[in-house]
């Protein structure tokens, strides 16, 4: 067994999957062999999740039998939104609102936990993919003193979740762009969120413990809350009234760390930051107000110049657009990261599953770095 110390599992092998392949060098997302770029800009949400769930695109049939059966499945127990209503009452932070949600998700599934059913474990994981939004759109409502908005069944997955925050059916470009920003952020490989849900499953415990814990895993700011700090860093340079390249030198001469930029695996500007900068600049041409890409832009074309970053690996990741894009859509900055979470969940219960079918126990060690060869003291002695 090696004693090779790697410190955050950087670069250790710990699974195989056909899930997701990410090039750091070039750029470069999959999912099952496709390009992020193609699924994003010709697919549906409901199609990924088929394609990550089930291996294949589905055609047609398969397709509307597939969201049916989601869209179906939309509707929570009158428990969980009492539940919600208290934790609103109170304040709560909305990934601690969805993590009790999805905890209790479970009491009102018709299935038993059988761990040698795959089957039922990905009904399971399509019951909680189809209520997250429920579930997200409520709270969110809750906690502004308005009643929840039932779901609508004839609307698409990202189309449904915008009508229930405001009650009112999104324009096709709002519902498109929502709809893409949910297909980039479906699956990346093993980040902390999917690790964390495998090494639940891995015990054999139930796909509503593997996506709870995801959720956990996804609410620290290492991880999923950057898209929220990119948004607030833009309003802070609104509010400034400066010049957009003079804040965003006054923030590097004062040792700023700005949110958004670089990443753990990439080297080059993230595919999905990409097809968002893209989206970010149509939002605002579409409703006549420019600033926030335009901030965007302007921050990314300084930082980019070769006397800042000379280094490899810093560039715009996928926070970095999708902030000023769930912003124009006229959603909560603190909801940005639970709508991480309500994608993330396709790839989390995707990689519960394809590990579930040859299942270890993970079980890693640590290198015991502690004292030796005490002596044991009895109590009235110390």
């Amino acid at each position: 067994m090696a004693d090779d110390l790697q410190k955050g599992l950087d670069d250790v092998l710990v699974a195989e999957s056909s899930l997701s392949y990410i090039d750091g060098d070039a750029g470069l997302l999959a999912y099952r062999g496709y390009d992020i770029k193609d699924l994003a800009r010709e697919a549906s949400y409901e199609e990924v999740l088929y394609l990550l769930w089930r291996g294949e695109l589905p055609d047609r049939d398969a397709l509307d039998e597939f969201a049916t059966e989601l869209a179906a499945e939309r509707a929570v127990d009158e428990s969980v939104i009492t539940t919600l209503d208290g934790l609103a009452a109170a304040d709560e932070r909305p990934m601690a609102a969805l993590r009790t949600a999805v905890s209790m998700l479970s009491a009102s599934d018709p299935e038993e936990s059988d761990p040698d059913d795959l089957d039922a474990a990905l009904r399971k994981g399509r019951r909680i993919a189809a209520k997250v939004p429920t579930v997200l759109a409520a709270y969110d409502r809750l906690r502004n003193g308005q009643e929840p908005v039932e779901p609508r069944e004839d609307l698409g997955y990202a189309a449904n979740f915008l009508y229930m925050l405001d009650g009112e059916e999104p324009d096709d470009v709002a519902a498109e762009t929502f709809d893409m920003a949910l297909i980039l952020h479906a699956d990346h490989g093993l980040n902390a969120s999917t690790f964390t849900g495998m090494v639940i499953a891995s015990t054999l415990a139930d796909t509503y413990s593997a996506v709870t814990g995801g959720v956990s895993a996804l609410a620290g700011s290492l991880h999923g809350g950057a898209n929220q700090d990119v948004m607030e860093t833009l309003l802070e340079l609104d509010e400034s009234e400066k010049d957009p390249t003079d804040w965003i030198r006054d923030a590097i001469d004062n040792d700023r760390r700005i949110p958004g930029w670089g990443h753990r695996v990439y080297n080059v500007k993230d595919p999905r930051a990409e097809i968002l900068t893209e989206k970010s600049a149509e939002l605002g041409e579409n409703s006549g107000e420019k600033k926030w890409y335009d901030y965007a832009a302007t921050i990314e074309e300084y930082l980019t110049e070769e006397e800042q970053f000379p280094e490899k690996g810093l560039a715009p990741n996928v926070d970095f657009y999708s902030g000023t894009v769930y912003y124009q859509l006229g959603i909560d900055l603190d909801m940005y990261t639970p709508i991480f979470a309500m994608s993330r969940v396709g790839g989390w219960v995707g990689h519960v599953l394809e590990y579930q079918e040859d299942n270890r126990l993970i079980r890693p060690r640590a290198r015991y770095v502690g004292p030796e060869n005490r002596e044991f003291v009895p109590i009235d002695d110390r």
